[in-house]
């Protein structure tokens, strides 16, 4: 039978063809090409695409062509955006998949896609060679296209059995034996055979081992991010035994600059900043966790529970303060409080953050291409997008922080003090007594006293006062309110939802404070009951989080009352079972004994105790927040008013009444003033005072408690809600279109999930960190290597999935993997390993060779060589400058910035410390999201909005300007120049060796010492002819030392900081 060809046809599709994202191109749809089964199958004779194209069948004696090597890039590139993982865009293109063997190979209707070991017959290759350019793929407007050794590679893997393999990275790696090698005496570990095993295949020799003042140099930087002092130098330099290195190593491992340094680089994965971000980027107050993270690399903290603690530190089986501390890592992400900002919007994007945070640190995945859709290029469907989403799902937090007042986003911790601890634990068993002594004593029969305040609301003052009779005289005043409605007891207030009735002075109760609420309600009766009303309230506003206050509301006619210190994770609320009957007049009370717990707040309808649930039960901070807030009826700012309700008989009492109190008030009684409570007052009985004695004692107790809490930091961390949140997948990851429920679960083609494990965040931090996971040990190995060699062996760090760049040493990968794992995941240990390897101890000048074959130094055949990022810089100037103050941990520091830059972007004003703040380590300097220190982001540090796991690198003009004209550096060079005079005070040449060697590690050399005295004799005639220069540039120099030659030496020292040698690790 002669072969044909298939009636292959355009169709109009929309939506996305490229990419990892579905960002839609400019412009006008286009007409996609796509498969479409079911046609007439007529295939493409080979040997005619041969002829046409100038390609040859392959033959038996060809290198067999590897799969992963060579045809899954190819696939991952042109084919899989509408051939792969997503199936969405699979039903848009014609339903073939070409990233699973079963598929490719699939009967679509008398042909497939490919037929293994007959490239003639498979449509693939019918497609690719194909010269119509309605029928080729990839189809023109993809702007994608196959070379023609593509082409060709193609054919040849089907021809020699079309075999799949499963991507490197999700295939559990094993410890491979290394390679043999010719040079059996370069290597010093394991590790240096496989590097040079593959140096060798490619004809490629080691560099000669670097001189010593430039490995120590090296070594230095790498694991403290500061340079050798020259006297360590000189102890590694006179020691020539092969144990030098060693001692060297473990001495920079054990020193506290080594946490600092291995910190700075999880702050960019943890997105660490100082302040919220978004417009406002208030200050946010979680450098207790950066202090967590040095102290941690400090110690030596396992990865695998490095890692958990971040993630679950919450979960343990007897979880710790450090623990709890350590989930701040979820927190980190931005935050917003903008005016018209949706609460859930952004809590499902704070949600979305963790999970993306999760799959770049921890997995090196891209997760958030599965957020919308299946993952166009891996095997991540959007169910599993959500599946982890569900993890970090089942907090209590609030999608907006505070706008109005203080406050910390809930959940947080408590960061006391020892001594805080001692008294609270003090003050919590006094309290338990007290109750007890309260318990034990009789309630009296109070007969209502202790009013504040009561508004009948039937009479209205020419001053439009509401005139209440309690002996505090506590007024109220209507806004725009009128009062002519018939009441429960005479005339009632009748509100419309935009107005309101105020008490200046009432009501002022902190949350130790006991009180009682006594109104009458009336709900309308021509319509449904609202989905929430304000009724009662002190606070400012209802989308503000941090609100502090206390509020009565209807949810969907159903009363509950709240506490609030910050929404949803600190605050008490109870809520009625059942809704409140429209149009008729119910008596509603609320009683609070001021124990901060919702079993000491009760509701009352009509009297008696009525069946309500207990919404929110965890306030441990005080529920005022200072400013004019006033007791309100009715309206709240940015809030839902009680449209067409009623209120009548409004009693506020300053203690918890009892229950038999509470039915006098239903029954039409009042209350008397709180003037006649005094124990031993007038008619007050024995029996009567004791309990009131008892009853203040606990009241002051309880206030001391919640004055001392009060006063200490907290941090936002994570704790599981009681009753998980239902997770549900997001229809094009927005949050208005939830779909169907999901449960927490992991990608089964990663890793699957052990049926013995919880299903929260302590269970994926267990699996994340199984010993048989494929990408844990691979991604933390590489990011280890990257932080020592500048690039890792898979050099897209954030990106291990099909699109990232393959293992440049895979087997090395693999055993480096497991070793670490097999150690308990200890970190000094693989460092001390990578540093001491031959392959770090090569020099970083390449031959002509190995230029010419490997000139990105992809084989390691020579040591790096790149310009240092912004904190090494800094730090060595302040550390060679002796000005370096060597603190660990504590708030952010403001050193040097121009001014006016806080101030542009949200009016903010910047205000440089003084002091020592001036000089701490880069590590603390404070991180404004919206304007990050200018000098630190020349040098390509991140804005810190999104967890970043490699920076890129420039290099442009700006950075030597930064070096020479930044006041840091201006100031550094200063005191540099002042040190060499001290130190090194026999002659300008010792002066200027002195200064060259702090800020290189080795001695000029002759050519250079001459140029460094011509500048400095060039300066110094300079300052001499103008002396007022030299004492406006070097300040007053000390005793004996000339003005001139101090500043002259000052401007070497400041130019030294740009030398190529000073900015360059080699």
């Amino acid at each position: 039978m002669a072969p044909a060809r298939r009636d292959w046809q355009p169709i109009e599709c929309h939506g996305p063809m490229m990419g990892a994202m579905d960002t839609p191109p400019p412009g006008p749809s286009k007409a996609v090409h796509v498969f479409r089964p079911g046609l007439r199958f007529a295939p493409v004779a080979l040997g005619l695409a041969a002829l046409v194209h100038g390609a040859r069948p392959p033959t038996h004696e060809e290198e067999r062509v590897d799969f992963r090597r060579d045809i899954r890039p190819i696939l991952s590139d042109r084919c899989f955006p509408c051939h792969g993982p997503d199936e969405a865009a699979r039903r848009r293109a014609g339903k073939i998949r070409l990233d699973r063997f079963a598929d490719a190979t699939a009967d679509l209707g008398g042909y497939a896609a490919i037929v293994a070991g007959r490239p003639e017959e498979s449509e693939v290759v019918a497609r690719i060679r194909n010269g119509d350019p309605s029928e080729r793929m990839p189809p023109p407007d993809s702007k994608l296209a196959l070379t023609l050794e593509e082409k060709e590679q193609i054919e040849r893997w089907i021809a020699q059995g079309a075999e799949y393999e499963q991507h490197w990275a999700f295939v559990p790696g094993e410890r491979k034996p290394a390679p043999s090698v010719e040079r059996a005496s370069w290597p010093r570990d394991e590790l240096d055979r496989f590097v040079l095993a593959r140096m060798e295949s490619a004809g490629l020799a080691p560099a000669p081992q670097a001189p010593r003042e430039t490995w120590i140099r090296r070594a230095s930087f790498d694991l403290t991010g500061l340079p050798p002092a020259p006297d360590e130098i000189d102890a590694f330099l006179a020691d020539p035994g092969e144990d030098a290195y060693e001692t060297v190593v473990d001495r920079l491992l054990a020193s506290p600059r080594y946490a600092e340094r291995m910190a700075a680089d999880w702050l960019d994965l943890a997105r660490y900043a100082d302040t919220y971000g978004y417009q406002n980027d208030v200050e946010s107050r979680v450098w207790p966790w950066r202090d967590w993270v040095i102290r941690s690399f400090d110690t030596n903290l396992s990865y695998d529970r490095f890692v958990a603690q971040q993630l679950a530190g919450d979960l343990f089986e007897e979880p710790t303060r450090e623990g709890r501390l350590a989930t701040a890592f979820n927190r980190l992400h931005r935050q917003t409080n903008e005016g018209g900002s949706v609460n859930e919007e952004f809590r499902v994007e704070y949600v979305a953050d963790r999970v993306h945070t999760f799959g770049t640190a921890f997995l090196g995945l891209t997760l958030e291409c599965a957020r919308c859709h299946d993952h166009k290029f891996d095997p991540l469907a959007q169910t599993d997008y959500y599946g982890l989403f569900a993890f970090f799902d089942d907090i209590d937090e609030s999608g907006l922080y505070s706008h109005f007042t203080a406050g910390v986003p809930t959940p947080t911790l408590l960061l006391s003090e020892a001594e805080d601890d001692r008294r609270i634990a003090l003050l919590q068993e006094r309290i338990s007594a007290a109750e007890e002594e309260l318990a034990d004593l009789s309630l009296p029969a109070f007969d209502l006293q202790g009013l504040a305040g009561s508004f009948s609301f039937d009479t209205l003052q020419q001053d439009g006062v509401l005139f209440s009779p309690a002996a505090s005289e506590a007024t109220g005043r209507p806004d725009d309110a009128p009062l002519g409605v018939e009441g429960r007891f005479g005339r009632a207030l009748e509100l419309s939802g935009e107005n309101n009735a105020s008490f200046p002075g009432l009501a002022e109760f902190r949350r130790w404070d006991p009180f009682t609420f006594s109104l009458w309600l009336r709900l309308p009766d021509d319509r449904e009951p609202a989905e929430r009303a304000v009724v009662l309230h002190r606070s400012r506003a209802w989308t503000d989080a941090a609100s502090c206050g206390y509020q009565l509301l209807l949810e969907d006619g159903r009363p509950s009352f709240s506490l609030i210190h910050f929404w949803p994770g600190d605050a008490m609320r109870r809520r009625l079972e059942a809704p409140l009957q429209p149009g008729v007049w119910t008596h509603v009370a609320v009683t609070y004994d001021g124990s901060s717990s919702a079993a000491g707040l009760t509701l009352f309808l009509h009297g008696v105790p009525a069946k309500s649930e207990v919404v929110r039960d965890h306030l441990t901070k005080d529920i005022v927040s200072g400013g004019d807030l006033v007791l309100t009826l009715g309206q709240r700012f940015r809030d839902r008013g009680f449209v067409a309700g009623r209120v009548d008989e409004l009693q506020v009492f300053e203690r918890c009444l009892g229950p038999v109190e509470v039915e006098l008030l239903y029954a039409g009684r009042r209350g008397k003033p709180d003037g006649t409570m005094a124990p031993g007052g007038d008619g007050v009985d024995g029996e009567t005072a004791a309990w009131l004695e008892a009853a203040q004692r606990l009241q002051a107790l309880r206030a001391e408690l919640g004055q001392l809490v009060d006063t200490i930091p907290e941090i936002m961390t994570m704790v599981e809600l009681p009753t998980p949140r239902v997770a549900r997948v997001l229809k094009r990851g927005s949050y208005a279109e939830p779909g169907a429920p999901v449960e927490p679960h992991t990608p089964d083609a990663i890793f699957p999930f052990p049926k013995d494990l919880p299903k929260n965040r302590l269970g994926l931090a267990r699996w994340l960190t199984d010993p048989g996971h494929p990408l844990t040990g691979r991604v933390a190995v590489n990011r280890l290597w990257q932080v020592v060699f500048g690039r890792g062996l898979v050099e897209t760090s954030e990106n291990f999935g099909s699109q990232g760049t393959p293992p440049t040493h895979p087997d090395l990968l693999d055993t480096l993997a497991h070793d670490f794992v097999d150690s308990g995941w200890d970190v000094k240990a693989l460092m001390k390993r990578l540093v001491l390897s031959a392959t770090y101890r090569q020099g970083s000048r390449p031959s002509s060779k190995a230029r010419r074959l490997d000139p990105d130094n992809r084989l390691l055949a020579r040591a790096p060589s790149y310009r240092m990022p912004a904190e090494w810089l800094r730090d060595t100037a302040l550390f060679a400058s002796g000005l370096l103050v060597e603190k660990i941990g504590g708030p952010g520091v403001k050193p040097y910035q121009p001014p006016g830059l806080w101030q542009e972007k949200n009016g903010q004003v910047y205000t440089p410390d003084t002091g020592d703040g001036r000089f701490r380590r880069s590590l603390y300097t404070y991180w404004k999201r919206t304007s990050p220190p200018p000098a630190m982001m020349i040098f390509d540090t991140g804005k810190r909005e999104v967890c970043v796991a490699r920076r890129q690198t420039t290099n442009t003009p700006l950075q030597a300007l930064v070096l020479l004209n930044d006041p840091q550096f201006i100031e550094a060079g200063r005191a540099l120049a002042a040190r060499a005079f001290k130190e090194a005070p026999a002659s300008d040449d010792e002066r200027l060796a002195y200064s060259f060697r702090w800020l290189t590690s080795r001695r000029p050399t002759a050519p250079e010492l001459v140029i460094l005295r011509e500048l400095l004799d060039e300066q110094r005639a300079d300052f001499t002819a103008h002396p007022e220069e030299a004492l406006a540039f070097a300040g007053e120099a000390p005793g004996g030392i000339d003005a001139s030659d101090l500043a002259a030496q000052a401007v070497v020292a400041n130019m030294l900081f740009s030398f190529d040698a000073a900015v360059t690790k080699r």
